[in-house]
């Protein structure tokens, strides 16, 4: 048995019936269990939530951790933390109306919530419904039209046509499903995909998402439409599964073709996506981009492949895993601090700085965990360096200087420090640079300015790096201890330069969260006239 193999359950719509599919899931995790998670597709609310009270007041509990998808009704909405992606309930999570996340172990689930809009090409948007935008939304974060495939698909509506090639069912899905959820499936190709709201239990034989003889060969889809809590006892409304994160899976065990595999039911059709991620749906759900950390306040549960052990790479893994999770600038972390970020890329995002300098100190980082800019590939480069151009843009019209510094040493998360300073020649900053790492013999060397700093340090090499707006760049090779850790910060405090000797040490700069909000939405709204991504 693969230690990648990992145990979960999908319900269909619950439909208000907390106490009896609470039960029924908590006594299938202690007797088939332990499931890794729980997926809820559908309506969870009903006619009657009388039962809510009693889950808020946990003295209804589910043990296992537990997925859910957005309203369907406008009733419902309230229920909802203020519409927007978080914890409901001890175990009990509400993803967001639509994004893509990544658990810890790999599996990578896509999930859109609501159903189609009336009319699907209106931009309005909609707590209950999702459009157009939205699924190009969803495709975007999956990959585009190149994506590879994600593990799960959850929608709460049905994809028209897809009983089609199949054999018939008793729900006509051209009348009640969904001709935009049938483009995202086509699109990412999930390997699962599980939808409720028509009351029955349909599991379609698996379809392809290749053109035989025409195209390679690609993993199979397989459509499982479940029943509601509320159905009769002969449709299913409970689902258990066992799947390998396709990450974790060789691909010629991805790629094989069940016997009664049929042609894909969906009409070819190309989904319109853009380069960058759509900061908005980021914003909603990237904190649950990597489910690997502490859920939701209680201990951690470990992912399957933590259980079954496994050797040094395994446990390498696993600690990567665990310092992601404990990060405090990794989008994915519970740990990030959301009402900072000011925004957000493809594959790097800007936050104001905790304790900054002044109201001007932002930070350009990494999604993803990487500790400096040579782990970086060239994506992640080219977009870093579009933010830099848009900042000075930015700065340089309230006529002020930016100075740019990273420092790799005692650090676990790559932060490119950016300081907004009075206008100045960047060659008398520089100067300072440069006088105080004599001071502190440091030889701090200039390099040419159309240097690539990967191509100068290695991946896990220390260095200071420093960068003016004029392109001139300075950098030291850490190769010793006792570096100082506020050396660049020391700099830019100095009387020559902000001469706010005070706020040397950031923990000394600290404000409120509802100052730091206010800042943070100040500085986003007077920036985004320079956002490339809103381009």
């Amino acid at each position: 048995m693969s230690k990648w193999l990992l145990h979960r359950l999908v319900v269909g719509d619950v439909e208000g019936r907390f106490a009896t599919v609470f039960s029924k899931i908590n006594a299938l995790h202690k007797k088939n269990g332990p499931f890794e998670a729980v997926f809820c597709v559908g309506n969870f609310f009903g006619d009657d939530n009388s039962e809510w009270s009693q889950v808020q007041q946990c003295s209804l509990q589910i043990n296992v951790a537990t997925y859910i998808l957005g309203p369907i009704f406008a009733e419902h909405v309230r229920f909802y933390a203020q519409q927007e992606a978080g914890d409901l309930a001890p175990n009990l999570t509400y993803l967001g109306q639509r994004g893509i996340f990544t658990f810890g172990c790999g599996l990578k689930v896509a999930y859109l919530s609501g159903k189609e809009a009336a009319d699907p090409s209106s931009s309005d948007a909609s707590a209950i419904s999702f459009n157009q935008q939205s699924v190009e939304e969803v495709a975007t974060l999956a990959g585009g039209n190149t994506c590879p495939g994600v593990d799960l698909l959850l929608t709460s509506q049905w994809p028209a046509g897809v009983e089609k090639l199949a054999g018939q069912t008793s729900v006509d899905s051209a009348q009640i499903g969904s001709g935009l959820i049938a483009q995202l499936a086509q699109a990412i190709k999930p390997r699962y995909h599980f939808a409720g709201l028509t009351g029955v239990f349909y599991e379609r034989l698996p379809y392809r998402n290749h053109q035989v003889l025409a195209e390679s060969a690609v993993h199979v889809t397989r459509f499982v439409g479940l029943a509601s809590a509320a159905a009769p006892a002969n449709q299913r409304f409970l689902y258990a599964f066992n799947v390998i994160p396709m990450a974790k899976i060789s691909m010629a065990e991805l790629r094989r073709q069940p016997e009664q595999s049929t042609p894909c039911p969906y009409e070819r059709k190309v989904l319109a996506t853009k380069k960058e991620k759509m900061e908005d749906v980021v914003s909603r759900q990237y904190f649950y981009d990597v489910l690997s950390g502490p859920a939701h306040g209680g201990k951690r549960k470990h992912d399957a492949g933590d259980r079954f052990g496994g050797g040094k790479r395994e446990r390498r893994q696993h600690d990567q895993q665990e310092e992601e999770s404990s990060c405090w600038f990794c989008l994915s972390s519970p740990q990030v601090e959301k009402h900072l970020v000011v925004s957000v890329g493809l594959h790097t995002y800007v936050a104001l700085a905790k304790g900054g300098l002044n109201a001007e100190h932002v930070l350009i980082l990494p999604i993803t965990h990487l500790r400096s800019t040579p782990e970086l590939d060239d994506d992640a480069v080219d977009e870093l360096e579009r933010y830099k151009k848009a900042l000075v843009r930015f700065f340089a019209q309230q006529n002020k200087s930016t100075v740019f510094f990273e420092r790799n040493y005692k650090s676990k998360h790559m932060q490119l420090q950016v300081v907004a300073v009075p206008r100045r020649e960047p060659e008398k900053i520089k100067e300072l640079f440069l006088q105080r790492a004599e001071e502190n013999q440091l030889k701090l060397t200039e390099i040419p300015s159309r240097s690539d700093l990967r191509q100068i340090m290695k991946p896990g090499q220390t260095f200071f790096f420093a960068e003016f707006d004029d392109g001139s760049k300075l950098l030291y090779k850490i190769d010793k201890k006792g570096f100082p850790l506020q050396f660049g910060r020391d700099v830019l405090a100095g009387r020559a330069i902000l001469n706010v000797p005070e706020r040397l040490e950031w923990r000394e700069c600290q404000i409120s969260r509802t100052e730091e909000e206010a800042n943070a939405a100040a500085f986003k709204s007077a920036f985004r006239p320079y956002d490339f991504n809103f381009e």
